[in-house]
């Protein structure tokens, strides 16, 4: 099952206030003490970081700038392949730069006006009860770091790139954006661990690994779709299901392989219909009342 702490590689400070990001064996930047230490640093920032002061700003250095330029003409190569329209629409209104990593605020900037939604700095794992809940107040918790130089399209964990080029050209979709919103609302109504979870798994499903049907085409929305560079072709080859709730909800996956099932939509429609709907009017007996149904909720 889905634990969003594996997404992320741990972070602690000491009683000094040194912070660490503790970086797995499989990390391809774990034997550089360079990139350690650059990790260290900018998730000090992110700590350091209070609501109403100013976001962190991070001076980048060339390599870092220049994974962000491979990455960004490689995805938007995908993109036009694979994304779907609304994706694509709304990227081009939220028009990222290319040859430069945006700071947070610089997104905010071009996000706000479109969807009411801004960038908030993460050192790393953000509790998924804060997490979630933030979209209520249309504030998403964005890390910085840039994955490895040494493999600029691929990350073990989400970098700067997944949360920006994945999350904000969704986000700055007004008929995404009104969903993650919904998410936000349904977490202020859930009091158990049990039914977060159950709320997080659905998002994993969509709002991250979503893909629709467009003109007999099958295309992207998921931010994690959208920012893997390997999965955002591979996922045609996936087994496609019909959106359904409860099996979302409950699915047994491996966040460290390529999604062998999806859940498909046959219009944008319904994924505001469907899963917006179930965000909408989740509540913590949810997930039973699913269960013992045996089904998703009436389409």
């Amino acid at each position: 099952m889905f634990t969003e702490a594996q997404l992320y590689s741990p972070v602690t400070r000491t009683g000094d206030g040194d912070v660490t990001v503790h970086l797995s064996e499989e990390h391809p930047g774990v034997h550089d003490p360079v990139y350690r230490a650059r990790r260290n640093a900018i998730a000090a920032l992110a700590l350091d970081y209070a609501p109403g002061k100013p976001l962190p700003h991070i001076s980048y250095t060339d390599e870092e700038q220049q994974v962000w330029r491979i990455v960004s003409a490689e995805l938007a190569r995908k993109h036009r392949n694979y994304a779907s329209a609304e994706v694509l629409t709304a990227a081009e209104a939220l028009a990222l730069p290319t040859d430069h990593i945006p700071q947070l605020d610089e997104v905010s900037a071009a996000l706000t006006p479109l969807t009411g939604f801004r960038y908030a700095p993460a050192a790393g794992l953000v509790p998924l009860r804060e997490f979630f809940g933030s979209f209520a107040d249309r504030i998403f918790h964005s890390t910085q770091y840039i994955r490895h130089h040494s493999a600029p399209l691929y990350t073990p964990e989400p970098d700067a790139i997944h949360e920006i080029i994945g999350h904000a050209n969704q986000i700055a979709s007004p008929r995404f954006a009104a969903i993650y919103a919904t998410v936000g609302a349904a977490v202020a109504r859930l009091t158990t661990d049990r039914a977060l979870k159950f709320l997080a798994d659905v998002f994993w499903f969509s709002m991250e690994f979503g893909v629709v049907r467009e003109h007999g085409e099958v295309r992207c929305y998921g931010a994690g779709l959208l920012s893997s560079y390997g999965e955002i072709e591979e996922f045609r080859h996936a087994e496609l299901r019909p959106l359904d709730i409860a099996q979302m909800g409950t699915a047994t996956y491996d966040i460290t392989h390529y999604q062998p099932v999806l859940y498909c939509a046959d219009s944008i429609a319904e994924i505001e219909d469907v899963i917006g709907g179930f965000f909408a009017t989740m509540d913590d007996e949810t997930p039973d009342r699913l269960r013992h149904a045996g089904t998703a909720p009436a389409r």
